[in-house]
């Protein structure tokens, strides 16, 4: 099993090796990059927007509920908000369940191909298949960084709304809480993450896509085994960084 892993790890880093090793022509590939920006990245707005909203909402109202002391300031609401929604919420939480969304998009539709061999027609045709099906996607997820900004904005937003309309705190107290002890660096790291997690989300599915074998059953599972080997790793790539860059 151990030899299994290590093979496919391998495998893994070799695949990155072909991808950069015969590029397709830019006037075909501008087109595929594009498709894949509108795939990825377009169509995934509307279901990061609604669950960011709704988590920074309720961020805020297990905030407010524990602060049971009446000498707790209720600035700290709005700093709790920022500080979960910024440094965990916004890059890993959103980038699990894009592990979900994304990579089983792509997961099927290369294992599709795979399946009724349309990859072996390109390479037929002399067309580096995983240039011409990877690239595209990891040119398209240097835009995820742009979705988990909307990301942090939009789960700031739903706890300043949960918290003011709820009745939880006040509009300057959640403001003020916003805006204490902000540190910068913080962004910075949450989009450190956000960057290599983009990566994985594009290669690690697009991996298990291209080398699945078997039939239309085996696209089901592969996709699966993406999507948990992918957040795996983000979970514990998460865990490297926080270590490296904020101890």
């Amino acid at each position: 099993m151990l030899i299994r892993y290590l093979s496919q790890i391998g495998r893994y880093f070799l695949m990155w090796r072909e991808i950069f090793s015969k590029q397709t022509k830019w006037s075909v590939m501008k087109g595929l990059i594009l498709k894949e920006i509108d795939d990825l990245i377009i169509d995934s707005l509307g279901i990061v927007a609604f669950i960011s909203f709704f988590v920074g909402g309720v961020v805020s109202i297990q905030t407010a509920l524990n602060l049971t002391n009446p000498l707790i300031p209720k600035t700290l609401i709005g700093f709790a908000t920022r500080e979960s929604v910024i440094l965990e919420f916004a890059p890993t939480f959103i980038s699990v369940i894009m592990a979900g969304k994304m990579g089983s998009f792509i997961t099927s539709s290369i294992g599709s191909m795979r399946v009724t061999e349309q990859i072996d027609a390109l390479e037929v045709m002399g067309v580096n298949s995983l240039n011409y099906l990877v690239f595209p996607k990891l040119i398209a997820v240097l835009l995820y960084p742009f979705l988990i900004g909307i990301s942090m904005f939009l789960g700031i937003i739903g706890g300043y709304i949960a918290t003011v309309y709820g009745g939880f705190g006040t509009s300057p107290d959640f403001i003020e809480g916003v805006q204490i002890n902000f540190i910068p660096f913080h962004i910075a790291y949450a989009f450190i993450k956000t960057f290599l997690f983009g990566i994985l989300l594009a290669s690690i599915p697009a991996f298990h896509g291209y080398y699945m074998k078997g039939g239309a059953l085996e696209v089901g599972k592969a996709s699966t085994v993406a999507f948990v080997w992918t957040s795996v790793t983000i979970i514990m790539i998460n865990y490297i960084l926080t270590q490296l860059l904020l101890t």
